[in-house]
């Protein structure tokens, strides 16, 4: 029953990860980019579906109560390293393999005030994954990427969507949830530099 159990969650995981990962043009276009060598980075969590959780908030809260069960204070471990990823490792990741990759003609990131538009990289899910070791799942993220005036964030001049970009290390020591999701964001970044520099002159 468990070899059945661990087959059927491998399974799952290749039908995830196996989706189509195409970034798709939701409204606009970037010929507002022609010219431009500077462009702003923001990054909002602030609403997304986890797992099977409909909120992050169900899925912090029942995450810290296991461990903390487990082990007291591992949980608000846990819940504080969860924040220092989205504030720094997942955005980190995300423009470092960003700029890798249109360093020749854009230069991205935060705060960059010499921008006349900015970059808003909206995480819409995220599956964490797993790894026992003989069975394992990718991480998955889906974002969706809003360009918009940088004086005027109402002021959208494209939106594009990018579902389901798996996450994972090569050497398969990546037994951290935020290990896999920020390698997402690396994927992510990289495929969006792509698509940056093939729709601008």
């Amino acid at each position: 029953m468990k070899r059945i159990q661990l087959g059927l969650l491998f399974i799952a995981g290749f039908s995830l990860t196996s989706i189509a990962q195409k970034i798709s043009t939701e409204s606009g276009d970037l010929s507002f980019m022609n010219g431009q060598t500077e462009l702003n980075v923001k990054y909002d969590f602030s609403e997304f579906q986890i797992g099977d959780f409909s909120s992050e908030a169900e899925y912090k809260q029942k995450k810290i109560k296991e461990l903390n069960e487990k082990e007291a204070g591992r949980g608000d471990q846990w819940e504080n390293s969860w924040e220092r990823d989205k504030k720094e490792r997942f955005p980190n990741m995300f423009e470092k393999l960003l700029n890798k990759r249109i360093k020749a003609k854009i230069h991205a990131a935060q705060n960059n005030e010499k921008a006349k538009y900015t970059l808003i990289v909206k995480t819409i899910f995220m599956e964490p994954g797993f790894n026992f070791g003989i069975v394992r799942r990718d991480a998955v993220v889906t974002f969706e990427y809003l360009f918009v005036d940088a004086n005027d964030e109402s002021k959208t001049l494209a939106k594009l969507t990018h579902p389901y970009v798996p996450g994972s290390q090569h050497s398969g020591y990546d037994y951290d949830p935020g290990s896999r999701l920020s390698e997402s964001y690396a994927k992510g970044a990289k495929m969006l530099a792509a698509y940056i520099l093939k729709n601008i002159k």
